[in-house]
């Protein structure tokens, strides 16, 4: 059914759209109620439409002439909810976690400890409950380095380090298995096609899963030998616009001197980029520090092997080394 409209306006500042159509040239009146007087009043207010249908007498104003009376509620512009007000604040709301392969490993007793990645699956269950959306990169350590195998028996360094990305997909296919045992929705990325066991990286798709409140563990590094998962954190983080790396390790932090070596050694709280790069200190390859800093992503060194730090790492507590940011005292209440 067509149908024809005009506007004019009223001369008391609402707005009257006339409607017709072929079959009834009677028109229908809409009239706009004025909401810029109702924001200033209150955040909970509407805007009101109200649509009159006019009968096919003309001319009639009795109340049998108008066939039916509706009224439509639409949210304000530029207002928020009460709810949005009471939200717990977080340093962070999207963040990116790095687990090595050495940490999976545990006690090194076998080469992935269920007890670790469980444990990783429920801290992260738990901060995904506060609406954090987590993304996770995995290395391969644990199970095979490239760049310690490299020359061994004629095995030139990339393929060293394609058999080090495969590690990394067996380490994020047991962790995916591990977080949805206790109901968190995870996908797997992988940055080369493995279509029968992971999706393949998409950046798009990546995002539209943590807006959904998946967790996205990315595997196979950034897909090309020479490059360390280190950096395939950083370069995901910018990818995905999360706001920090939060690399978990099998140290409290980052120290002044080696602690395995020097009992003296001081666990140091924060460090500037400039800090990590001039002192050559084994955070991270120089190649993740520079995309870091270059992109202005903090980065937060800590032991994963204590309970409870990665919820601390994410909502900014006390925990570990910051690097290139600062600390905040905002926390929020794990459920």
């Amino acid at each position: 059914m067509a149908i024809s409209t005009s506007c004019t306006p009223c001369s008391s500042g609402s707005f009257m759209l006339s409607l017709s159509s072929p079959s009834q040239c009677l028109p229908s009146i809409l009239f706009f109620k004025p909401w810029k007087t109702s924001m200033a009043n209150s955040q909970n207010s509407r805007l009101k439409f109200v649509v009159n249908s006019a009968s096919s007498d003309v001319g009639s104003s009795s109340s049998s002439d108008f066939t039916s009376l509706r009224q439509v509620h639409m949210p304000t512009f530029g207002l928020s909810s009460n709810e949005d007000a009471h939200k717990p604040p977080h340093k962070w709301q999207r963040v990116l976690l790095k687990v090595s392969g050495e940490a999976l490993a545990g006690d090194n007793a076998q080469n992935i400890d269920p007890k670790v990645t469980m444990s990783i699956a429920r801290e992260v269950a738990s901060v995904t409950r506060l609406g954090i959306e987590v993304a996770i990169v995995v290395g391969g350590g644990n199970i095979f380095r490239g760049s310690t195998w490299a020359g061994c028996s004629g095995l030139d360094r990339s393929s060293a380090d394609y058999i080090g990305m495969m590690a990394t997909v067996m380490n994020a296919i047991f962790l995916q298995a591990t977080m949805e045992s206790i109901g968190i929705p995870t996908r797997v990325q992988t940055a080369f096609r493995m279509s029968e066991v992971a999706e393949p990286y998409i950046r798009r798709r990546a995002i539209r899963h943590l807006e959904k409140g998946r967790v996205v563990i990315f595997a196979a590094g950034t897909g090309n030998p020479f490059f360390t998962t280190d950096t395939a954190a950083a370069l995901r983080c910018a990818e995905i616009n999360a706001e920090v790396v939060l690399k978990a390790t099998n140290v409290d932090g980052v120290y002044d001197k080696d602690p395995r070596q020097n009992l003296d050694a001081q666990l140091l709280d924060t460090l500037s980029y400039q800090d990590v790069t001039s002192k050559e200190l084994s955070v991270m390859d120089m190649t993740a520090i520079t995309l870091c800093q270059e992109n202005n992503i903090p980065v937060v060194v800590f032991n994963l092997n204590k309970e409870g730090n990665i919820s601390k790492a994410i909502q900014g507590e006390r925990v570990g080394t910051i690097i290139g940011g600062h600390r905040n005292s905002a926390t929020a209440k794990i459920i």
